[in-house]
């Protein structure tokens, strides 16, 4: 490297390279350096900080694990000899978990219809986390699979070896490399052809199934017959994606499902009134009640409440004011207790309805805030660009404004979904015992009066568990949904 001094003289200069900064400067010594270490008062607090941290999480740790009780079979297996409790006994939580999680009046013998109805909700919405491939081939599968073994009951071996081979035949030839024979876009088609006919044999054979059951055996075949043909008609006049056939299962058909299946009273199942449920079983009801009514609400009332027409405008104002003004209490305890005395004799609600309504509706006053700022944050030329494209409102709202204003405001509309699982506690002011409430019936056992701990520790990790996972899947779909230029 040359350079040119003042006199006209030539100087050289060695070449070096950049040398690497310390290591107290960059990466995490540096930062404990600055910020724990540097000055000295900063490390004096540091090493009182970190005194204090190690005493108080020792003593957590030991209470809740070290030293606690996990085995026995009462609660003297926890008791010392003067009679105190010193550490954590876990043996409240498994004596009492089946009442933690069902509630303590579900009868104890009808609880697999709980265990089974959440059973298939996992199964139904699991295909919603997958590649659509994998969706098309798993479902299509799995529905041969089935149709095939009902078809074997119902007709003989001989046509269900023909359903057999129509229904697999075509996932088949998927598998082998046809791509000196069939196009792409032909294979594709062989697979959906392959879906919807699997759907359709399925469909007859359940309907044959439930015709036997419910009309009778003579009504069995038509009853197939009719279920096989209306399903044609769906699977063929609908163009729908097959999540979008998911999300319909899973919001206007899994609901009723779900409900029979916790009541009963039909096809052989005995019926339970609602005032016996209770548990996280009960929390999972209210909170994803009050989850799945509050959005589609709240964004209607968002959209009232920025409409042009003042009595449209009026009326979404006066509804979000309200209920956002009325503590979630004062609304529980109308609908409980004042609610019946408005309404004509002989007429009344469920108690636990009266709560999702109202919950529902106290929720998406909330939701109806959130999803307004996410519509006011759309700049006025997304509007003005889509009405030049000559679409009207709805269009507009559903294929323009509404997913850029939703993705804008996941983090409260999460947040929101959230608040709304931890307020499901307040059901217990109207006698509805859910995960908390069934923690404080349990604790008033004289044998396990002082458990109290435990069961709150339990409670507590449960909520985080949801509340965690509901914080982490909007995270994630924050980064799916990302459509911004990264910075350079």
């Amino acid at each position: 490297m040359t350079d040119t001094a003042s006199n006209g003289a030539i100087v050289k200069h060695d070449r070096h390279e950049d040398l690497p900064p310390p290591k107290s400067e960059v990466g995490i010594y540096g930062w404990i350096y600055h910020n724990l270490l540097y000055p000295w008062y900063n490390a004096v607090l540091t090493l009182i900080g970190s005194a204090i941290a190690i005493w108080a999480i020792s003593g957590v740790v030991d209470y809740i694990f070290i030293g606690s009780i996990w085995v026995g079979d009462g609660p003297e297996a926890c008791t010392a000899q003067d009679g105190s409790v010193i550490h954590a006994c876990w043996v409240f939580i498994d004596a009492r978990f089946h009442q933690f999680i069902y509630g303590p009046f579900y009868p104890e013998a009808f609880r697999w219809r709980i265990n089974y109805s959440f059973l298939l909700l996992a199964l139904v919405a699991t295909p919603l986390f997958l590649n659509p491939e994998w969706i098309r081939r798993g479902i299509g599968l799995a529905v041969a699979g089935v149709a095939t073994i009902f078809s074997l009951v119902a007709y003989g071996a001989g046509p269900a070896a023909v359903i057999a081979f129509m229904m697999f035949a075509p996932y088949g030839l998927s598998y082998i490399r046809l791509g000196t024979i069939l196009p792409h876009s032909d294979q594709n088609a062989v697979i959906g052809f392959g879906v919807r006919l699997a759907v359709i044999v399925a469909a007859g054979v359940a309907g044959y199934f439930l015709g036997g059951a419910i009309l009778g055996d003579n009504e069995a075949i038509a009853s197939g017959w009719i279920l096989a043909f209306l399903t044609f008609g769906l699977v063929t006049l609908n163009k729908a994606s097959v999540k979008s056939w998911i999300a319909f299962l899973l919001i206007f058909i899994y609901p009723f499902i779900a409900f029979f299946l916790w009541v009963g009273d039909g096809f052989g199942l005995d019926y339970i009134e609602t005032p016996k449920w209770g548990g996280l079983f009960l929390t999972l009801v209210v909170a994803g009640t009050g989850i799945a009514a509050s959005l589609p609400v709240g964004i209607l009332f968002a959209l009232g409440r920025r409409s042009e027409m003042p009595a449209v405008r009026a009326v979404s104002i006066g509804f979000i004011e309200l209920w956002r003004g009325v503590p979630l209490i004062t609304v529980l305890f109308m609908s409980s207790v004042m609610l019946p005395l408005f309404l004509p004799e002989g007429v009344n609600f469920d108690k636990l309805l009266r709560a999702l309504i109202g919950v529902a509706l106290f929720s998406s006053a909330y939701m109806a805030e959130v999803v307004r700022g996410g519509l006011q944050a759309i700049p006025k030329g997304q509007y003005e660009a889509a009405a030049s494209m000559g679409l009207g409102y709805w269009q507009m709202m559903r294929l323009i404004i509404l997913p850029q204003a939703l993705k804008l405001v996941i983090p409260g509309i999460v947040n929101t979904f959230i608040g709304l699982f931890k307020d499901t506690t307040l059901v217990l002011i109207i006698g509805l015992f859910d995960l908390l409430g069934s923690v404080q019936a349990a604790t008033t056992d004289p044998k396990w009066v002082a458990m109290f701990v435990e069961g709150y520790i339990f409670t507590a990790f449960v909520f985080w568990i949801f509340c965690f996972g509901m914080s982490r899947y909007s995270m994630h779909i924050e980064r799916k949904l990302h459509t911004g230029h990264k910075r350079r």
